[in-house]
């Protein structure tokens, strides 16, 4: 029995390869398309804290509101993305999270930690 295990082993163990270039072309854009879903999810909640109320929701409190959208390429150590920038009817929408201008990020991770850093002061001056 055990012979019977080792022989079917060796006959399987050439059917199955795995393409490492493949694998990892494929983290990588998972890892791209993670980094893009996070920022563009951190511009939108900027843009509802701006205008204290979600997208389309009736608020007494709402200061503005929304007035589409438009795109803008950044470059990061993930790969290059396509973030989808929030416009706002009557207040400038000056996102913390990438400077006017800038088109490289050198650090995902750094800009992540500016973004909570910022987005604790929001709310604490709210």
């Amino acid at each position: 029995m055990e012979n019977i295990t080792q022989e079917s082993v060796k006959a399987i163990s050439g059917a199955i390869k795995v393409d490492e270039k493949e694998v990892l072309a494929h983290l990588d854009g998972l890892v791209r398309q993670s980094v893009e879903d996070t920022l563009n999810g951190l511009l939108n909640a900027e843009a509802d804290a701006i205008c204290q109320a979600s997208r389309y929701q009736r608020s007494p409190d709402r200061t503005d509101t929304r007035a589409g959208t438009y795109k803008r390429k950044l470059l990061t150590t993930a790969g290059k993305v396509e973030l989808t920038v929030p416009r706002l009817r009557t207040l400038p929408f000056e996102t913390q999270i990438i400077k006017r201008y800038q088109t490289k990020q050198s650090s995902v991770e750094e800009a992540l930690i500016e973004i909570a850093w910022s987005k604790n002061s929001i709310e604490l001056r709210m």
